[in-house]
């Protein structure tokens, strides 16, 4: 650990407390001078990997030591919101060391969300193989989605993007754009998808009418399976997922299109499944994470998401699923957020976005 970082360590570790907010917390700088981190993974040996949106893969030890980029990863095609996305462990990563790493794959004419499966070798991908690519693919580098979450059944959910340029395509139960995607870890269809079977709609899809769903959640004790996504101007959505529902975008949204035309004059509608909770106007989420840890039991439950605008994280208090109220966090960090884990540890770890990025550790 080098003397800046710790001085910086040190002087962040000061606990705060709020007045009305049940929680002291203070903030630890577990590494810094990242470029673009985009997602962490938690290693069983108390490490870090790190997936940065310019493309790398890196590792940083429990005492905030920063691995070269790992050797054997993908081309990506880093422009616009393309590059690398999120990475996750294997359920049984102790025995087969596998990770799946999201990203933008392909070229300007023809990119898509892609998922890539690889053997963790010692600072290396090994045997990787891609288990899913969006199609259609598209000609924008906008709008990928690309948030990874195992289930408990061991079968992968994969967000996809509208592309911008592609809403409609949100509605076509045919496309796998502006999508949730349920896979199995090897890229097969699971039987029990809603459009197994029928005619009706792409095997591999799970809900629809996404716009760009950069936050994915489970909660480990109900179950609840939280999605978040950007609206265009305002409306930007959390929503409850359910297999075969359709969520709107774009014939029914709570926001306007930049121009401040209306996307659609409709804000509900019959069959359209309404968000558990919208920001009007938009706070640009990002990463997301259901609290369920030990350090913070009066967070029990809460949902955690990253407000990049407003460069802060927003604690939503839940109850049986309807979101009772939202509180700020961190905004003395004067930085933007871009993902929000809770860690095997019971803390609660933030990625800050850009160039240099740090990552965060919220404790007692």
């Amino acid at each position: 650990m080098n003397i800046l970082r710790a001085i910086t360590l040190l002087v962040l570790s000061i606990p705060i407390s709020i007045p009305g907010f049940a929680a002291d917390y203070k903030i630890e700088v577990v590494a810094e001078g990242l470029n673009f981190p985009w997602s962490i993974a938690f290693l069983p040996n108390g490490d870090y990997l790190v997936a940065m949106r310019a493309g790398e893969i890196r590792q940083i030890s429990a005492d905030g030591d920063i691995s070269p980029a790992f050797k054997g990863t993908p081309a990506a095609y880093v422009a616009g919101q393309g590059g690398y996305f999120d990475i996750v462990l294997d359920p049984n990563f102790d025995t087969n060391q596998s990770v799946y790493l999201s990203y933008a794959g392909g070229s300007p004419a023809a990119n898509a969300t892609t998922v890539l499966k690889a053997t963790l070798r010692e600072s290396s991908f090994a045997d990787s193989t891609i288990i899913f690519a969006v199609e259609p693919t598209k000609n924008t580098p906008l709008h990928y989605g690309g948030k990874l979450l195992f289930l408990p059944d061991g079968t992968l959910m994969v967000t996809t993007g509208d592309g911008f340029d592609f809403r409609e395509a949100a509605q076509d139960k045919k496309s796998q754009i502006g999508k949730a995607i349920r896979i199995h870890s090897d890229g097969s269809v699971p039987a029990d998808n809603p459009f197994v079977g029928n005619d009706s709609g792409n095997d591999k899809i799970y809900s629809y009418g996404h716009r760009n769903p950069q936050g994915l959640a489970q909660d480990p004790l109900t179950g609840n399976i939280y999605l978040h996504e950007h609206g265009p101007k305002g409306g930007d959505e959390l929503n409850l997922l359910a297999p075969g529902n359709n969520y709107g975008w774009p014939a029914v949204t709570y926001g306007d299109n930049y121009s401040g035309a209306y996307v659609s004059p409709l804000q509900q509608y019959p069959g359209i499944t309404d968000p558990v909770h919208y920001w009007v106007p938009s706070i640009a989420p990002s990463g997301m994470a259901v609290y369920r840890g030990d350090v913070f039991p009066e967070w029990q439950g809460d949902i955690f998401v990253g407000a990049l605008v407003d460069q802060e994280v927003r604690r939503l208090e839940m109850d049986n699923g309807k979101v009772v109220s939202e509180t700020p966090l961190f905004a003395e960090l004067e930085a933007r957020i871009r993902d929000v884990r809770v860690g095997p540890d019971g803390n609660l770890y933030l990625i800050t976005d850009g160039n240099p990025g740090k990552i965060i550790r919220v404790t007692r």
